[in-house]
């Protein structure tokens, strides 16, 4: 698929702003489930998301989805609106954020996968792939390595929510092309919201006095920035400039999500988990040449 150079420039600009935005996702679920369960905080942060949402479409209203768009958004919500936020908040009652944020070197090459092989329709070549594994490769060699660490129930679920996300992306990015990045997001959500609204009033915390600020402030940014407004630029992103090309930009992720982790949650950062980050940037760097 052929791009003019302000087009791919423009969907490399959108894609760089959803990613700085979700820089601050894992964060602050840690935050979220210092005072939420993980089947709350994923519900909650749904229905609020899913009311915003809801509110955009009808104000500027927007149509309805043609009935051939549900599979695809039922996708999208079972990637981005379901599974990834319960996967890593439930990875994050085992291992810290920094931790975690390591895996979403990962998340780059399965975004790649679903929209090069399944849904894109575009053709990096081979030394795309070449690089995209050797970055995946450092990530998981990392996470074996440095076991002792971690947990092998929070990487599992960190290891998931990425195969989800990734499916989720490339769905959403392919969908945009025709509906809009905030369409997309805004009617996944709506999609998702009477289940979540059950599931939310089921799993309502017993008392909520004892919740700290701390993980009120985590509910309100995964609830509008990560489930929402970081969709907006994102999707475009991936819409504008390519699936496989800008969904590299999320190995800047853990650069920005490690300094959010050490500077507001006070976690160690270790120097293996920056060196481990650095390698993958050099390796995307290279695979973006290609894709």
């Amino acid at each position: 698929m052929q791009r003019s150079r302000e087009t791919n420039w423009e969907g490399w600009g959108h894609g760089l702003l959803g990613v700085i935005i979700f820089s601050g996702s894992l964060p602050a679920t840690r935050l979220a489930v210092g005072g939420f369960t993980p089947l709350f905080l994923t519900s909650a942060r749904a229905v609020i998301a899913a009311g915003l949402g809801a509110g955009l479409l009808a104000l500027l209203r927007q149509k309805r989805p043609a009935r051939g768009d549900l599979g695809s958004l039922a996708v999208v919500a079972l990637g981005v609106v379901i599974g990834f936020p319960l996967l890593t908040a439930q990875a994050l009652r085992h291992i810290t954020s920094a931790r975690s944020l390591v895996f979403i070197g990962l998340l780059p090459l399965a975004t790649a996968l679903f929209g090069v092989l399944l849904r894109g329709g575009e053709r990096p070549r081979p030394a795309f792939w070449l690089f995209s594994g050797l970055g995946s490769l450092l990530v998981a060699g990392f996470a074996l390595a440095r076991s002792e660490g971690g947990d092998p129930a929070g990487d599992l679920s960190m290891l998931a929510a990425i195969l989800l996300c990734g499916a989720g992306y490339a769905e959403g990015a392919r969908l945009s092309r025709r509906l809009g990045g905030w369409q997309v997001i805004s009617w996944a959500l709506v999609l998702a919201s009477p289940a979540m609204a059950v599931l939310a009033l089921m799993t309502l915390p017993e008392s909520w006095s004892g919740i700290g600020a701390g993980a009120w402030a985590g509910l309100a940014y995964v609830s509008t920035f990560s489930m929402l407004i970081g969709f907006v630029f994102w999707y475009r992103g991936l819409a504008l400039g390519g699936i496989a090309g800008v969904g590299q930009l999320q190995l800047i992720q853990p650069f920005l999500g490690l300094a959010l982790a050490g500077l507001l949650l006070h976690e160690p950062v270790e120097g293996a988990m920056i060196a481990v980050a650095a390698l993958v940037v050099l390796c995307v760097a290279a695979a973006k040449r290609f894709a």
